[in-house]
């Protein structure tokens, strides 16, 4: 339980303060400290961000500070996106997906050290004419999303800043919007892979997730402002590589594992002609 509470308050204070990052902790708390089934967390983790995303992007949207245009352009294609995501990872063992996951958080840890321009001096609340690559940039964030569980807010961020020219409070409003509507339909999809395969989600760590997080995502929402965003991201690109490296050192093996056949000897073939079929055997 101790875990499940600080778990969830650190999600949702990040997705309150950064609009990204929550679900980058989701999975790992759910696998390693929870012991969750790969797949399951994922699912969970999809649950989880969506609805803290949710809740907490009404403080902004009454704010008038999410940019709907940029919603409808980018989070139409990224729903499609991350449903085929999540239809996609039927095929794909845990540990394969787990070992993605791990490379997407030291991607994240990549973006967030990257020197960022001022961009509060940025002033637009008109879609940019690369319209069209903000809805490239949502389908292959919805991808990602599907496979690996991650709500893709730092790359969704990023680009909303780029392409649609948004001040930093408007693209982390819409960024929290997208992930809310992205998380859900990569979740629904999940709901069949998962009875496919005879599991379901525990819908109580699912709800007391939420509820938590929530209450997280609520406090850095009011603290965000009196933050040094900069140092603030600095400090969790770090925390972001080490866990990176950690859930890769932890995944990687089993799936080299799982992709290596077993070797038989000489000796052992000729002995035993039926173990030749076990050179086929991963």
């Amino acid at each position: 339980m101790p875990y499940l509470i600080i778990g969830a308050l650190l999600i949702g204070l990040t997705l309150g303060v950064m609009g990204s990052g929550g679900s980058i902790l989701t999975v790992p708390v759910l696998v390693y400290l929870l012991g969750h089934d790969g797949k399951v967390a994922i699912a969970e983790s999809l649950a989880i961000v969506g609805g803290i995303a949710l809740v907490t992007m009404f403080p902004y949207a009454r704010s008038h500070l999410v940019n709907w245009r940029n919603v409808l352009f980018f989070g139409v294609p990224g729903m499609m996106g991350t449903y085929c995501g999540a239809w996609l990872s039927h095929y794909v063992p845990p540990a394969a997906q787990l070992t993605m996951f791990a490379v997407v958080m030291l991607v994240a840890g990549a973006f967030m050290l990257r020197k960022s321009k001022d961009v509060g001096e940025v002033v637009s609340s008109q879609l940019s004419q690369s319209f069209w690559l903000i809805g490239i940039e949502g389908l292959a964030v919805g991808i990602v999303t599907g496979m690996v569980g991650v709500g893709g807010g730092f790359l969704i961020v990023p680009a909303l800043i780029a392409f649609g020219k948004l001040p930093m409070r408007v693209a982390v409003g819409t960024s929290l919007t997208l992930i809310s509507l992205q998380s859900f339909s990569g979740f629904f999809k999940y709901l069949d892979v998962l009875a496919a395969s005879g599991t379901s989600v525990d819908w109580t760590t699912v709800a007391l997730f939420i509820a938590i997080g929530v209450i997280g995502s609520f406090a850095g929402h009011r603290v965000a402002t009196q933050l040094n965003q900069q140092l603030l991201r600095r400090t969790f690109a770090v925390f972001l590589f080490v866990m990176g490296l950690f859930v890769l050192g932890q995944e990687g093996p089993k799936l080299v594992a799982r992709t290596e056949p077993t070797r038989v000897s000489w000796e052992e073939s000729f002995t035993d002609p039926q173990s030749l079929d076990k050179e086929q055997t991963p």
